[in-house]
């Protein structure tokens, strides 16, 4: 066995990487999240639906015309998946986006989707917040999405120019009301006639991704597109 591989083993077994999932050591070859919880996880399987079929997509009717929209899972209360996001938004671990974002990006490849793309951008955190976290993370959904989809992200394509306060315990008006002129287009330039997916963490009500999606219509963008690592039910 080479000498590499031995001393990564050595390493491995003082300092176990485990699944972020599920807190389990990882075996070898596995990324973040083990091969078990991977098989477990809630996927929605939306991006596999007709249009018409597809109960994401139906949120946005009659508001404003989305081309696709795509949730990877399931948000479920005590789950996975919440412990996922948790680890993705409080504990520093942009590698839990990253890793969602390559399998989704994978599947959205296989599924023919690839071609409908120019740009991702993510929603973007007030510079403020972002200063407090460190780091946004819809950008690294977004970085994962792009690594599989072989397309461009942006970081800053879009700006939120007012703190707004937690979406978490408002109503769906209260939601409306909290991001209304929120967003502006940061980078006019990159957007004119480009097929645009926009790209959060959670969708509850779609109030977030609708406010962005707004604004990118009005600055120009060919076709709107929303995709989050999971949804939540309503």
């Amino acid at each position: 066995m080479p000498l590499a591989t031995l001393v990564t083993d050595f390493v491995a077994l003082l300092f176990p990487q485990v699944c972020l999932a599920c807190q389990e050591p990882l075996a070898r070859g596995e990324d973040h999240i083990c091969t078990a919880c991977r098989a477990q996880l809630p996927y929605t399987d939306y991006h596999r639906l007709p249009p018409t079929e597809n109960p994401l997509a139906r949120r946005f009717w009659g508001k404003l015309p989305v081309q696709h929209a795509f949730s990877y899972l399931r948000f479920q209360k005590h789950g996975r998946v919440q412990h996922l996001l948790h680890q993705l938004k409080y504990r520093g671990q942009q590698e839990v986006g990253q890793v969602l974002g390559r399998w989704f990006g994978q599947e959205l490849v296989e599924a023919g989707f690839a071609p409908d793309f120019d740009l991702i951008l993510p929603v973007p955190l007030h510079a403020r917040r972002l200063a407090q976290r460190g780091y946004n993370q819809s950008d690294s959904f977004a970085e994962g999405l792009a690594a599989s989809l072989h397309c461009p992200w942006q970081p800053d394509g879009l700006r939120r120019i007012t703190r707004t306060e937690s979406q978490t315990r408002k109503s769906r008006l209260q939601r409306w009301q909290n991001v209304a002129e929120v967003f502006e287009v940061a980078r006019p330039e990159l957007i004119a006639g480009r097929r645009v997916v926009v790209v959060d963490d959670v969708l509850t009500t779609g109030a977030t991704l609708e406010a962005c999606a707004t604004v990118l219509l009005a600055a120009g963008a060919a076709t709107v597109s929303v995709a989050t690592i999971a949804t939540a039910d309503r």
